[in-house]
């Protein structure tokens, strides 16, 4: 693409089809603007879907923030609409301590998180991002979906947890759990 096409005294070199690489280059240069063009497209309707669903999470954990009670609500979940993916668990529950936040929310040791707020098996990066989610939210009441096994041979439950991470409960963490990446 960069070869001159010239003698270094500005003739045009015999040895080449001067006419036939000049259409050509022509041609490349279209077909790569043209796919600048495409990329350009793609990447703004991929940031307006992740935007959309972002939006939608953001609405569905405003819906789901309650006031910190003592003992919160735990939601199972029945109902699947056809829009609603499947989310596939990302982390296991290690460890409860007695008393901590988690517990009070109705967290257990087994339990397989689907989503941590707006945290899920696609963005999680290793659990940083749920740490990171757990700082930022500190005293606020976070949607916690997970599956529960109940029995060997039984079909698990999918529950929604709101817990509310929080320093000042006894222990250590804001979590007062151990969680695994799957």
């Amino acid at each position: 693409m960069s070869t001159s096409l010239t003698t270094f005294d500005g003739y045009p070199r015999d040895d080449l089809d001067i006419a036939q690489i000049r259409t050509t280059r022509a041609r490349i240069i279209h077909l790569r603007n043209d796919y600048k063009d495409v990329m350009a497209k793609v990447e703004r309707g991929i940031h307006a879907h992740f935007a959309s669903i972002q939006q939608n999470e953001s609405a569905l954990a405003a819906a789901s923030v309650q006031e910190p009670t003592s003992c919160p609500s735990i939601i199972e979940e029945t109902v699947t609409s056809q829009n609603e993916f499947v989310e596939t668990p990302f982390a296991r529950v290690n460890s409860v301590v007695e008393g901590s936040p988690a517990a009070q929310a109705g967290v257990k040791v087994g339990d397989k998180i689907r989503s941590f707020g707006n945290v899920n098996w696609m963005n999680h990066e290793n659990l940083s991002k749920v740490a990171e989610l757990v700082q930022r939210f500190e005293g606020s009441s976070v949607l916690v979906k997970v599956v529960r096994q109940t029995g060997p041979g039984q079909e698990p439950i999918n529950l929604s947890l709101p817990l509310t991470p929080r320093r000042n409960w006894g222990g250590r963490g804001l979590l007062g759990c151990h969680l695994l990446p799957l």
